[in-house]
């Protein structure tokens, strides 16, 4: 399979000292670029909407000083890894795709099996510890954004005081939630990278073939992405239900 190999290639590859710095930098940039706006745009709207949504109900029922909370867990178990995930499933699996794509309609992929080099080592994995880089920078932005955004309509709309904001973010939100939250982005990305060079490397044809592996990727990596996170939420539900059972 396509991910251990490159598992075993990354692994292989930082135990010998020998990995492709100048190749891992220039795709982290890459992605970086590709990802960042998109994630304040998405951060944004989804703080406010999290923060209207939620501040009308607890306004009704007398608990506004949970606000903080409420949102900021939402952002931070939820909301953030669904967006970064959503993000690195459609802009940066789309670069992927259509790079590698091109690649192989080019036959340059070919080309290196020809030459003895290995495909995986030399393209994928570059891509795949970059993402690993970028998926943290992603989540942190979309949940400083996110929860700014939120705090910002709280106190400015909604009545509520900074310090109560905080407190309550500050009393229910736990180092095991950003714990989870990072597992799930690094494995989003693990799915988004695999799943995004498979399809570019696996590309014949010409234009119009590519098009449709760019296509293939981002829908498969989005699918793939999502449920990775929801099963992790699952995971992390059941973790902290278990010292109370």
């Amino acid at each position: 399979m396509l991910s251990v190999s490159a598992l075993r290639h990354l692994i292989t590859d930082v135990v010998r000292l020998r990995l492709p710095l100048g190749d891992v930098i220039q795709q982290a940039w890459f992605l970086y670029t590709v990802t960042a706006l998109p994630a304040l745009l998405m951060a944004i709207p989804f703080g406010v909407i999290v923060n209207l949504q939620i501040g009308g109900l607890l306004n009704d029922v007398g608990a506004q000083s949970m606000t903080g909370a409420v949102a900021g867990i939402g952002i931070l178990r939820q909301g953030a890894p669904i967006c970064a995930a959503l993000l690195m499933g459609g802009a940066a699996a789309s670069a992927i795709a259509s790079d590698l794509a091109s690649r192989s309609v080019r036959e340059e992929i070919d080309a290196m099996r020809v030459l003895g080099i290995d495909p995986v080592q030399r393209l994928v994995v570059p891509r795949l510890l970059a993402m690993f880089v970028v998926a943290p920078m992603i989540l942190a932005t979309v949940i400083l954004v996110g929860l700014g955004s939120a705090y910002l309509v709280a106190v400015t709309f909604g009545n509520v005081s900074p310090g109560s904001f905080w407190s309550s973010f500050g009393t229910y939100a736990t180092t095991t939630d950003l714990i989870f939250a990072l597992a799930k982005v690094l494995v989003s990305g693990l799915l988004v990278v695999v799943i995004s060079s498979l399809r570019g490397m696996e590309t014949r044809g010409g234009p119009r073939e590519v098009a449709e592996s760019v296509n293939a990727a981002v829908v498969l990596s989005i699918v793939a992405s999502v449920f990775a996170v929801l099963v992790l939420t699952q995971v992390q539900n059941v973790w902290a239900e278990g010292p109370s059972a």
